[in-house]
């Protein structure tokens, strides 16, 4: 039988956050200052973990520099995403699923710090009933902020969606048996979405934004 939805939980860059692109430019900008090899490729492909995580993953080689190197990209981050926006029609469908009296949550790789930056760039706050940064609690896949956005608010993981477009994603809600969306147009392909098993995976913000509103018409028929 179809779970009642009573709460939906976002990742953030790329899957609400058109910022994929400059996340890979800052990073393929800071291993360049300090000579480290890295490809658009591998670059792209670590978005979604937590930033400790990245720096293991791309440059195990000089554990000693990774700290300089995050901070090298973050700075360069800031500096050149003050125009990253919202994808289209992600605020309508924000807007829409809250007013129809479901939760709204984030669970993403950024550091609390850059969160509450992009927060507030996007007025979002309020929509949110609980954001979850990677610097505060395990990286995905962990689990772990999952299970602290379902005792925050005291939903059940059947109860609960996550969205993202990642495999850290959809493995992190697998493995807390909470169902989960892939959505195709941030980092990885349908493929490597549709090995989670997902309800769906899809190819834009209005077909998410119409599968989600049919996930909260089957909660009312039920």
């Amino acid at each position: 039988m179809q779970k009642p939805v009573e709460l939906i939980i976002f990742d953030w860059d790329g899957t609400l956050f058109d910022s994929v692109g400059q996340i890979v430019a800052s990073l393929m900008f800071a291993a360049k200052q300090f000579d480290q090899p890295l490809t658009e490729a591998d670059a792209k492909s670590i978005i979604g973990l937590g930033l400790p995580e990245v720096a293991q993953v791309l440059f195990p080689q000089v554990p000693e520099l990774h700290a300089d190197i995050l901070k090298c990209y973050g700075d360069h981050y800031v500096v050149n995403s003050t125009d990253d926006r919202w994808f289209d029609g992600v605020a309508e469908m924000l807007q829409d699923l809250k007013s129809q009296n479901v939760k709204l949550a984030v669970a993403t790789g950024k550091s609390r710090r850059g969160l509450d930056r992009v927060l507030a760039q996007t007025q979002s706050q309020d929509l949110f009933e609980i954001t979850r940064a990677a610097s505060e609690t395990k990286s995905k896949p962990d689990p772990l902020m999952l299970a602290e956005i379902l005792q925050f608010t005291g939903v059940k993981a059947e109860h609960a969606i996550m969205v993202g477009d990642t495999s850290y994603d959809l493995e992190m809600a697998q493995n807390i048996a909470m169902p989960r969306v892939g959505v195709n147009y941030g980092v990885h392909t349908p493929a490597v979405l549709q090995s989670f098993n997902p309800l769906a995976v899809v190819a834009d913000v209005a077909t998410l934004h119409q599968f989600l509103n049919a996930q909260i018409r089957m909660k009312e028929a039920i």
